[in-house]
């Protein structure tokens, strides 16, 4: 089936806007809905015909999928469109990594909605690989394909006024787009000329109270739940009362958990929830479209025939997807082809020795160590100090607690080379080996964990060998999965790398992590914008007042 075939389908239309369900056939032609005819129901009508579900905020590079790639996986679950930050690469490859996504998501029928990223680098204390300042930001801003500002992380630059920051802000608003926001924390005073400064969204809420105070100041709230930040459960109730300001994102979501479901899974947890299925929908489908502009249809005559055919609307298992009139997935298979990834990268990294990872204590008696303390399903991290006997001292260096379960922590500039910056990190939970990624948020530089100075560089070394990757290491065996585009993303086939990411998953929680999902997890630990505490290239990272920390382990 083409886009200029004309056919029908009949099922029962699911009506957002007006509340109600009816029975109906819709004559489709050239990608266009052309007429929607109420019909008498009867008993072959079965199924539910509905808007296509929209992540409303994503970066696409999370996935290790190229964007033709994530479209072939998402659109099973009934996803049409995507608002997607290409952040990620921009903080490698500059404007050209934006333009990669763009063409490379053009090249299959899905509807990417990319934004114009604002903040590369994330912050001036870590090492990226490009820098985006307000004249490179509002050149892409006046792209038809960029939607909108990206996430505006700099919030400290929001409120003291940074000429750079107000002047992204503007060219976003003088071409009518709206601006993202992050600012996870921000309440108050502070949180109110955040808003007013035209930030309209935040997707770091992680208190129903927090949420709700952004939403009386006006600001729309997107309910998170990615592979390692999950907010539904502490927000879903939001939307008994304000589901005209409330959208469903992953914001990150590795490529196992994007097989196993999208935003149709947040719509069943919603209704499980007991939350009014409209209400759902109207975050799900519709609060996205409007908010964001998007060229997606929303199943209304003269509209795009971007919907979805659903069994119910209860678990929301997806029957098919129609994009633009073409049918790009059926019964749980994928019918978008992949295509060809092209080559993109900026990595200039040496390989390491163990002795590089060294740490000496440079205090002759117990002293206070800071220790990151990562939490399970959450980008914010604890700042916790230990005593230095905790840490063993073999001839004057500190070293991991296996015991205590205090890792070294190691972050390496890929783009250069520098000092290798060394930390503690609690809650990795590994008994043995190490484990290491180049997906480490926002810079992406190589962050590796691990229980000694040997796997850890080892497990350093395969990524740099891969020039991009994820891998792991144990006393018998080794594991890398090669991310050769940007260092973030993969070029096979999709279900392949989800395949090989969950194989490398079970590795590391047989090392012995309890986390939901390590390697997710581990890439957030030297995001700097979220606090408490974060190691980035530069050193460890005190993101509660902006500076880095004065400890003598560093």
């Amino acid at each position: 089936m083409d886009d200029n075939e004309q056919f029908f389908i009949k099922g029962k239309i699911v009506d957002i806007p007006k509340k109600r369900i009816f029975a109906a056939q819709i004559e489709i032609a050239g990608g266009i809905i052309k007429n929607i005819k109420e019909i008498d129901a009867d008993d072959t009508l079965q199924t539910f015909i509905l808007p296509g579900f929209i992540d409303s905020h994503v970066h696409i590079e999370s996935s290790m999928l190229i964007p033709s790639e994530f479209a072939r996986l998402a659109v099973v679950h009934g996803t049409v469109a995507t608002v997607s930050d290409p952040h990620e690469i921009a903080n490698v490859c500059g404007i050209e990594g934006v333009e990669y996504m763009i063409d490379n998501g053009n090249q299959v029928p899905f509807k990417f909605n990319f934004g114009a990223p604002s903040c590369v680098p994330a912050t001036t204390f870590e090492t990226a690989g490009a820098a985006l300042d307000s004249t490179a930001v509002e050149k892409l801003l006046e792209r038809k394909e960029i939607k909108y500002l990206s996430e505006m992380m700099n919030f400290p630059g929001v409120l003291f006024g940074d000429d750079e920051v107000m002047k992204k802000i503007a060219a976003s608003h003088t071409h009518n787009k709206p601006v993202d926001g992050h600012a996870p924390g921000l309440r108050g005073e502070d949180a109110k000329k955040y808003i007013e400064a035209g930030i309209s969204t935040d997707h770091e809420c992680f208190t129903a109270e927090e949420a709700l105070d952004k939403l009386k100041l006006g600001m729309k709230i997107l309910i998170r739940e990615g592979s390692a930040a999950k907010n539904f459960d502490a927000l879903v109730d939001l939307l008994n009362e304000h589901s005209s300001n409330i959208m469903f994102c992953s914001d990150d979501k590795h490529p196992d958990s994007l097989v196993e479901g999208h935003i149709n899974k947040l719509c069943a947890r919603a209704i499980a929830k007991g939350v009014d299925v409209f209400k759902v929908l109207r975050a799900a489908c519709i609060n996205p479209v409007q908010h964001y502009k998007l060229d997606v249809g929303l199943l209304k005559e003269g509209d795009p025939a971007d919907f979805i055919i659903a069994k119910d609307l209860t678990n929301f298992d997806i029957i098919a997807t129609y994009i633009g009139g073409v049918l790009v997935a059926e019964n749980g298979v994928t019918k978008i082809k992949s295509v060809p990834f092209g080559s993109i990268n900026h990595f200039e990294c040496d390989f390491t020795i163990p002795e590089n990872f060294q740490v000496l204590d440079p205090v002759a008696d117990e002293h206070k160590v800071a220790v990151i303390e990562a939490l399970d399903g959450q980008l914010i991290t604890n700042k916790i100090l230990v005593s230095s006997s905790l840490l063993v001292t073999e001839g004057g260096r500190l070293t991991s607690n296996v015991k205590e379960d205090i890792l070294k922590i190691a972050v390496i500039n890929r783009y250069q080379k520098a000092v290798i910056a060394k930390g503690w990190i609690k809650n990795f939970g590994l008994k043995e080996g190490a484990i290491a990624s180049s997906v480490a948020h926002d810079s992406h530089n190589i962050i590796v964990t691990g229980v000694d100075d040997e796997s850890i560089s080892k497990a350093a070394n395969l990524v740099i060998e891969a020039r991009g990757g994820v891998s792991c290491v144990s006393k018998t065996a080794s594991k890398v999965i090669a991310l050769p585009v940007g260092g973030l993303m993969s070029n096979k086939d999709g279900y392949e790398i989800a395949s090989e990411y969950t194989a490398l998953d079970t590795v590391a929680k047989s090392l012995g992590s309890k986390l939901s999902a390590p390697f997710m997890t581990l890439s957030f630990m030297a995001l700097l914008v979220i606090p408490h505490l974060k190691l980035s290239d530069k050193g460890l990272f005190n993101g509660d007042n902006f500076s880095f920390e004065n400890s003598s382990e560093n």
